[in-house]
């Protein structure tokens, strides 16, 4: 087995193969493999988002000391 992409590097990817189904199709609103994949973006959008939160909160005021 290959080595799994990191969430980042996936959302690099989605963004692109988005931006290149929006281009090509006539109707992208109508377009269910075009769906799908701005789903998954949007899915992996949100675990990003959730993982920074989770981390942010974890490092607590340790982060804002360490700054000042």
């Amino acid at each position: 087995m290959g080595k799994k992409r990191t969430m980042e590097e996936d959302l690099g990817v989605l963004k692109k193969k988005v931006a290149e189904g929006r281009g090509k199709s006539q109707n992208p609103e109508g377009n269910d493999s075009l769906r799908s994949l701005r789903k998954h973006l949007k899915r992996t959008q949100r675990k990003v988002r959730s993982r920074a939160a989770r981390i942010a909160q974890a490092a607590g005021k340790k982060k804002a000391a360490a700054a000042s």
